[in-house]
């Protein structure tokens, strides 16, 4: 068997040991649950960003609030910001591609609301202006990135940075965050009954 095989594995499986070992980042991933609870509950909304592979994870995570995830109930009022491509290549082209998350925060969000940036180094430059823009609003931020949380680690409201610098690693632990959070929102608004 090929070694990178194994490696992979057992990297992958490291970092989520050191996730299960931290108590203040896994009581960082339940406030971030938490916080989405209170703004749904409210009538409030969930929007997620990215860029290529942590794009394709805000799509993945919004849509297992908006659809389902263990069980049929309601859906809830979250969205990807960049699946519109007609804004997304107009506004890159008018505007330019670091300003394509905050001109849709401030055309979509009010206080209250919750903004999820998804960065591997935390310094994507659409991010943290989305995140600069979010403050201004008053919407909740909430990073996830790798090790160091680079610049959106002081923008963030809730920072969770998985103990990682290898990008493949820290996107599939981000995934698993994302799927905890999804399942503790799911199971705290829509209760199964007993």
């Amino acid at each position: 068997m090929d070694n990178v095989i194994l490696q992979s594995i057992k990297d992958s499986i490291s970092v989520k040991e050191q996730i299960l070992g931290n108590n203040d980042l896994m009581l960082l991933i339940q406030k971030a649950a938490d916080t989405m609870i209170e703004a749904l509950r409210t009538g409030h909304k969930v929007l997620w960003c990215g860029n290529g592979g942590s794009a394709a994870d805000a799509q993945h995570l919004a849509a297992e609030l908006s659809g389902r995830f263990y069980y049929d109930r309601p859906p809830l009022n979250s969205e990807a910001l960049h699946c519109n491509t007609s804004y997304l290549t107009a506004v890159a082209n008018d505007y330019g591609y670091d300003l394509i998350y905050s001109r849709m925060i401030d055309g979509a969000c009010k206080n209250g609301d919750i903004l999820v940036g998804i960065s591997t180094s935390g310094n994507s430059r659409n991010i943290v202006n989305a995140f600069d823009k979010a403050h201004i609003l008053g919407v909740t931020t909430i990073a996830l990135t790798g090790k160091s949380g680079g610049q959106m680690a002081e923008q963030a409201d809730i920072l969770i940075n998985v103990p990682s610098k290898d990008t493949p690693r820290i996107q599939e632990a981000h995934i698993m965050i994302g799927h905890i959070i999804c399942q503790i929102v799911e199971a705290s608004i829509f209760p199964k009954s007993k």
